[in-house]
């Protein structure tokens, strides 16, 4: 039996665990923090839980399909609930509600903007074409060589990788406020609208087709899971095990070393933060310099909050996106000219409204995200300026007051994502999603200088986001099982 050591216990390593496993490899899993799940973990204080990384679960086609291929369900793990609404979208003058279906969607665009029902259900329906195409063909491909994006279908679309999400939606739409609001789910791969690629439209129909949903529980549901299947299927788990070094022998990975110990195996996957991951290998073995890394587009980091509030709150949602203010302004705070934003848009989550078990009876517990700029400063006095400016922002446009409500505030910002995960620079999620940085110019899944080292996660192929991860999984172990 062939022995595969993973790095990390994210999404993606334990995605790769469970089918190297399925397939009788002897798997190991070595994680540096106490818990498994990589940024996909839980704080739990004074009877709220929050969980700490990601909160909105789309694609649920990507789970259920994880789980068939191990003659699963989700359902045989946690319960999973449609919301409806999905979300609300604060903006300066109105609130857009986008609810859990197609009709309810066209009846507030109708609200807002004349006529636009009918642009709306065309671009869906385009984008549901592009999400058949890249879920079942585009992403299932591990980035090897440029001829995997050449298909008859993208042959069809070409022109789609080369015009953006703004040019399709503002040559559709008129007002500033649906234009946020279809520019928004691209957020998700970790670019500018205006930079990525039209294709990418099919995240709008993740949105609006497919729906928002909520695992029982919280998210962390879904890491339990995989983490019980992987069990099942014979995966050993090692926390508090942080890697110090890869092991390679006459250019072949031979184990890592950790606490000390030496341990041999014929794989090794890492699923932590590449770059970090490169600064294990001996300096001649690294695939990518530092000159490399700097010159890459990242997703956000983020400012979190974590707050617990002693009574129940007013107007809210189970998500909710502040955009009043100038979502153009902000991305160029991220993107174009990095600093801390001068006039922030936030997202926050309030599972309690939806789930009881999140917080304490009449209470809510609320997760705070100030997207910002990887690599930025992170002192507790910017971390505290930033609390008052969002939670004034959230008083006036909810309509209520909620600072004496305030139970407990925790935070979480780039240097826990540098200190928690070696996340480079401190992103939150990975490499972002440009023309650029699509497929195959994104890092390899397998090291070009050390044989049977491979990568996964959101910084390889296919890119940022829990059902991506997933998949990068996936890929992985298919390279190792077609390599035997």
């Amino acid at each position: 039996m062939k022995k595969v050591i993973v790095i990390g216990s994210g999404f993606s390593s334990l995605s790769t665990s469970c089918y190297l496993a399925n397939a009788g490899y002897d798997v190991t899993v070595f994680e540096k923090n106490e818990t498994v799940g990589g940024r996909a973990r839980q704080l739990h204080k004074e009877g709220f839980t929050f969980d700490i990384g990601p909160s909105w679960y789309w694609m649920p086609d990507i789970f259920e399909k994880f789980f068939n291929d191990f003659g699963k369900k989700t359902s045989d793990y946690y319960q999973l609930d449609k919301l409806d609404p999905a979300y609300k979208i604060f903006f300066s003058d109105d609130v857009i509600t986008i609810g859990d279906c197609m009709d309810k969607i066209c009846e507030e665009f109708e609200r807002i903007e004349t006529g636009s029902s009918q642009h709306l259900r065309k671009f869906i329906e385009k984008a549901q074409e592009n999400y058949d195409i890249a879920i079942n063909k585009v992403v299932l491909r591990p980035g090897l060589s440029p001829l995997e994006l050449v298909t008859k279908e993208t042959v069809l679309r070409v022109d789609q990788f080369f015009k953006t999400i703004s040019h399709e939606v503002r040559k559709r739409f008129k007002n500033p406020k649906l234009i946020s609001t279809l520019e928004f789910p691209v957020l998700f791969l970790g670019a500018k609208p205006s930079k990525t690629p039209s294709f990418y439209s099919f995240m709008n129909f993740a949105d609006f087709g497919l729906g928002t949903w909520h695992p029982k529980g919280g998210m962390y549901e879904i890491i339990k899971a995989m983490k019980s299947l992987a069990e099942e299927l014979g995966v050993v788990f090692h926390t508090n095990s942080p890697v110090e070094e890869i092991l390679v022998e006459n250019g072949i990975v031979s184990g890592i070393k950790t606490g000390g110990k030496t341990f041999t195996s014929e794989y090794v996957i890492s699923g932590a933060d590449y770059h970090h991951s490169e600064t294990l290998l001996p300096f001649q073995y690294r695939q990518y310099s530092e000159t490399y890394w700097e010159k890459k587009t990242y997703a956000p980091s983020s400012l979190l909050f974590y707050v617990g509030f002693n009574k129940k709150l007013k107007n809210i949602e189970h998500h909710n996106l502040f955009f009043d203010t100038d979502f153009e302004r902000h991305a160029e705070e991220i993107y174009d000219n990095p600093q801390w934003p001068s006039k922030p848009l936030f997202y926050v989550n309030f599972p309690s409204v939806t789930d009881a078990s999140m917080a304490p009876t009449d209470c809510e517990a609320g997760f705070f995200l100030v997207p910002i700029a990887p690599g930025l400063e992170d002192t507790p006095e910017l971390r505290s300026q930033y609390f008052d400016i969002v939670i004034d922002r959230f008083d006036k446009r909810t309509g209520q007051s909620t600072k004496d409500a305030i139970l407990f505030t925790e935070s979480f910002c780039v240097n826990d994502f540098v200190e928690q995960y070696n996340s480079y620079k401190g992103n939150a999620y990975g490499m972002a999603n440009t023309l650029r940085q699509t497929a195959f110019l994104r890092p390899n899944l397998k090291s070009s200088k050390v044989r049977n080292l491979f990568f996964t996660g959101q910084l390889t192929v296919p890119g940022p986001g829990v059902p991506p991860s997933l998949i990068s999984g996936k890929l992985v172990s298919d390279l190792i099982l077609q390599k035997t």
